[in-house]
């Protein structure tokens, strides 16, 4: 739903604050709808992140990681069967590659702190968890949409790249992102035991 939702904003060219809207919004959506399920892996490095910071066991990460991608690229795929030759919100910057792996590691080590606040700390968890996390991401793609792609998601871009043929760029969507979580798990659980 993530690509659907999201990337389908895009493909039926709605304007960037409304493509953002989206992005959040169908991140709150699911996590109200199978979070309790599932724990709401949506993002492949934000499992590493839980992994990292004791909260999945390591084994799971390939797991999750495995059906975040498989959800991107059927998403993806929907959105080309349906819509047909439209764009498929493949990300790409508009800065240098160094600069957008700088955008996509601030902006998800924002994410990152922020769901390890919301779903991890028994002092913050609640139902507004799901409006923090979707308002983290609305922001992100805001502000650094125009600049990175806001991608935050390795999933979220590697579905709609590989559907288009176009993996140009998708180091920066993995490597950013990546060291963006690890970052963000790791400041959070300091500011939390500091």
């Amino acid at each position: 739903m993530l690509v659907v939702a999201g990337c389908g904003a895009i493909a039926v060219g709605l304007e960037p604050t409304a493509v953002a809207v989206a992005f959040g919004l169908v991140i709150a959506v699911m996590i109200y709808g199978v979070g309790h399920i599932s724990g709401a892996h949506f993002n492949p490095v934000v499992s590493v992140g839980f992994a990292l910071s004791r909260h999945v066991p390591w084994r799971r990460v390939a797991t999750y990681s495995m059906a975040q991608v498989g959800g991107a690229v059927a998403g993806a795929m929907f959105l080309r069967l349906t819509l047909g030759d439209v764009p498929l919100g493949v990300t790409h910057p508009s800065v240098p590659a160094p600069s957008a792996v700088a955008w996509e590691v601030v902006f998800t080590a924002m994410l990152m702190l922020v769901i390890m606040a919301v779903a991890t700390d028994t002092r913050a968890v609640g139902p507004a968890a799901a409006l923090a996390i979707g308002g983290s991401i609305t922001l992100a793609a805001l502000v650094a949409g125009p600049v990175s792609g806001a991608s935050l998601n390795p999933a979220r871009s590697l579905g709609p790249a590989l559907v288009a043929g176009d993996l140009a760029d998708i180091w920066i969507y993995v490597l950013g992102p990546l060291v963006g979580a690890i970052i963000g798990a790791v400041a959070y659980r300091y500011l939390r035991d500091g």
